[in-house]
This record gives C-alpha cells, sequence and structure tokens, in this order.
C-alpha cells in the first residue's frame, strides 16, 4: 500500500502544481463557494480581526461583532493560514522566515496600503478585482486598472530602492525550522496532523450546531493548498510583466477570470443567485483609487489578501506583519470612513448585464481577459513594458 501510495504523494507534494491548472481549480472552487453561499474575499474576514481587536481594546463598540471563529470571512481566512501551513509541511517547504528589518517596515507599509485600497474598493484583489467582475459587477474591472498602475508604481518604488538604497533590504534575514534530511519525515507528520485537526474542527463545528461555518473552513483550506502547492499568485500576474516580463500568471489569473466569470453567470442569470450580490457601490473613484493604493501594498508586501494569508501560512514573518497591518488598517479607516459619510460617495454599483445585457456583458470581461493575456504573451517576447528595462 505504502508503495503505490508513495507516487500520489510525490504528484501532490513532492513537484509544483501546473499553474494554469491550479487557477482554474481555484476559480471552479469559488464558484461553487458561491453557489453556497458567498464569494471569496480576504478584506472582510481580516477587517473582523481588526474590529475584534479594536474593540477588545476598548477603542470601538460593536455590539453586532461576530467573534472571528463565527464569521464566514474570518473562518476563510483561517482556512486560507491552516491549508497553506498544512500544505507547507507536507511537501516539506515549511520554515519561519524572518527578513531584515526593512523588509518588515515594506510589509507594514504594504499591509496599511492594502487595508486602505481595500476599504476604498470595498474588497481586496480577490473581492473587489475577481470576485466583483466574476459578478458582473464594473466595479471589478476599475479595480483592475487600479490594480495595474498600484503595481507599476510599487515596481517603481522598489526598482529606486535596489538602485539608491541596496543596504535597506541585505541581510540580517534568518530561517528557523527548516526542513533538514535527518528529520525530513517530522514536516509531513506534522501537516498530518493538522489535517487531522481540519477534521476534527468540522465535526466540533457541526456537533455545535454550526456546520455552514466548517463548511468555510474547508473551502478556506482547499484555497491555501493550492496556492501554496502552485504557487500562483495574483501579485505576479499583476507585477511580473512589468519586472521580468514572465506572463505565465497573468495568463493563467485571465484564464480563473473567465472561468469564474461564466460560472457566477449562471448562477445568476437562473436566479440562482441574486443579480445584485458582489456588485459594489464603487464604480468610479472608490474601485480605481483603492485599486491603485491596494497594487502599490500587495507590490510592497509581497502579497495580496490571499497571497499574504497562504504565506504566511507556511511562515514568511513579513507576511505575518502585512497581514496585521492590513486588518488594522481596514478596520480604522473602514471606521472612519462610514462615520464621516464619506463610504456612500465612492461611486455607484453598476451591474453590466442591466447596461449591456448578457451577452454583451460576458463578452467585454472576456474580450478584457483575452487582452490582458495577449498583452502580456507580447510582453513577454518584446520586453517593451517592462519597468527594468
Amino acid at each position: 500500500m505504502a508503495s503505490s501510495f508513495a507516487p500520489q504523494y510525490a504528484a501532490l507534494f513532492a513537484r509544483p502544481w501546473v499553474v494554469w491548472g491550479a487557477a482554474v481549480l481555484m476559480a471552479t472552487l469559488n464558484v461553487f463557494l458561491f453557489a453556497f453561499d458567498r464569494p471569496w474575499t480576504a478584506s472582510d474576514g481580516l477587517r473582523n480581526w481588526g474590529d475584534w481587536v479594536l474593540t477588545g481594546l476598548g477603542l470601538v463598540r460593536r455590539p453586532d461583532l461576530l467573534p472571528p471563529w463565527l464569521y464566514s470571512g474570518s473562518i476563510l481566512n483561517i482556512g486560507v493560514i491552516v491549508g497553506g501551513t498544512m500544505a507547507a509541511l507536507l511537501s516539506r517547504e515549511f520554515a519561519i522566515r524572518v527578513p531584515p528589518a526593512p523588509e518588515l517596515a515594506k510589509g507594514a507599509a504594504g499591509g496599511l496600503l492594502m487595508g486602505v485600497g481595500a476599504v476604498l474598493a470595498f474588497g481586496c484583489n480577490i473581492g473587489g478585482f475577481f470576485s466583483a467582475t466574476s459578478a458582473l459587477s464594473l466595479s471589478g474591472l476599475g479595480m483592475m486598472l487600479g490594480l495595474g498602475g498600484g503595481a507599476y508604481l510599487g515596481l517603481r518604488y522598489l526598482l529606486w530602492e535596489v538602485a539608491h538604497r541596496p543596504g535597506w533590504s541585505r541581510g540580517g534575514g534568518r530561517t528557523f525550522l527548516r526542513s533538514r534530511a535527518p528529520a525530513a519525515g517530522r514536516q509531513p507528520a506534522a501537516g498530518a496532523v493538522i489535517l487531522a485537526l481540519i477534521v476534527a474542527t468540522l465535526f466540533v463545528y457541526t456537533r455545535a450546531g454550526y456546520g455552514t461555518q466548517g463548511i468555510f473552513l474547508l473551502f478556506g483550506a482547499g484555497f491555501g493548498v493550492i496556492f501554496q502547492r502552485s504557487r500562483f499568485c495574483l501579485v505576479r500576474a499583476f507585477r511580473e510583466p512589468f519586472l521580468t516580463g514572465d506572463g505565465e500568471h497573468t495568463r493563467a489569473a485571465a484564464l480563473a477570470l473567465v472561468v469564474s466569470t461564466l460560472g457566477f453567470a449562471i448562477l445568476k442569470f437562473t436566479d440562482l443567485k441574486d443579480k445584485t450580490e458582489w456588485v459594489f457601490p464603487a464604480a468610479g473613484v472608490g474601485a480605481l483609487a483603492g485599486g491603485l493604493a491596494f497594487g502599490i501594498g500587495m507590490t510592497l508586501a509581497g502579497g495580496c489578501g490571499a497571497g499574504s494569508l497562504w504565506r504566511a501560512g507556511e511562515g514568511q514573518v513579513k507576511l505575518w506583519v502585512a497581514v496585521a497591518c492590513f486588518a488594522l488598517g481596514a478596520s480604522l479607516v473602514r471606521l472612519a470612513m462610514t462615520q464621516s459619510g464619506l463610504l456612500r460617495k465612492l461611486g455607484a454599483a453598476v451591474f453590466l448585464p442591466a447596461s449591456l445585457g448578457w451577452a454583451g456583458a460576458i463578452v467585454l470581461i472576456v474580450t478584457i481577459a483575452l487582452g490582458w493575456a495577449m498583452l502580456a504573451t507580447w510582453n513577454e517576447a518584446t520586453g517593451r513594458l517592462s519597468a527594468a528595462s
């Protein structure tokens, strides 16, 4: 049995997964999640963590606030972290990686900017761009433009830093708990323990009458495993064409967007889901400014909303800092904008089929995704858009 199981284990955890296949799997899982309850986003769960901390400190009063272990967005995020940790352990890739202090500072600044951007655009790059565009919301396309501009500006800063302040990111980094040959089996054993704990938690949720929360945890863990094993990253989809010219992740992201859009459109067209779901009132300044701030932040941090979570799960301390600052920043900015009334002035809620028809809306998004992939492929061959050139 062990000899027959070994090839399957190696296929899953000894070699990286194909990026485009992981992108399709992620998009399909997002469609199933939407059919089950709601699409995926990382920002509202992170904001829930920030709200919980601020409430615990007595800085805000939120009698309606759900605890993180009961709020769906928070449970999804916990699942992504746990899934990333489990996959890293099973593949012997887990390690606590402590970068130099300037990198931690960039993680903090990036997290804060992502928190600000997520509030302005009503979601992170997953919820505000990927899931919103899939839900046929114009705000998603607006955030896409902002993310591209923000990734370019963030990259220009990083290139300036390398050229003029190289000492800011050199030296001082340390790594702990890296898997080594004499103890090669310890990490997979720990990963198996985490898998058992996930299963046990599902039973606990079900017995307590919170079966839905258990399913959210399972979805989150699935996303975490997919991202960790494939290294598929929306940051790289926006950043790499400007940096190395590599368009692999851009093409994968475009394919995932098409698959997710078709799935969401079927659910809405057949009235299985409400047509207004995930159509945010941010088509305008909110989506553009939010995407710009988020794009700069994710480039500085080295991870987006989802990427920061699964990378934190595999031991990246810089992303721990980014996640904490994202959570607190989103909570504080959302509170300030709600109290000032600015949250209602960020744009309009535009459902594309209401203006273009179902066919027109789907054709528009597929065309944009195809153009995005073709532009990345052209740049891969010519290097015309590379900021490093």
